[in-house]
């Protein structure tokens, strides 16, 4: 049985006010299976920003609470938590 891996990203900010600047969360079966998510939904397609810091299994409680924990999507599924938006559409 395949787990979930909690990670979160911090990238090379973006000279523009974007959530991602904040870091982004992944919940995926491994690293290549969160980065095959990130460049799909949330860079569509396009090349990743260089990756400052990653965390794996990440402690939830220990994020940011003004901003990241009230907007996160749900981490115990697969795929992009945070920040919002990025979820796989319903079918």
């Amino acid at each position: 049985m395949n787990r979930l891996t909690r990670y979160w990203f911090l990238f090379e900010p973006d000279p523009s006010p974007t959530a991602l600047n904040q870091g982004c969360g992944v919940s995926a079966y491994g690293y290549d299976d969160a980065l095959a998510l990130l460049k799909e939904r949330v860079f569509k397609g396009g090349t990743l920003p260089r990756i400052l810091e990653l965390k794996e299994n990440v402690d939830i409680s220990l994020l940011e609470d003004k901003h990241v924990r009230p907007n996160m999507e749900n981490p115990t599924i697969r795929g992009i938590w945070y920040p919002k938006g990025y979820a796989e559409p319903a079918r």
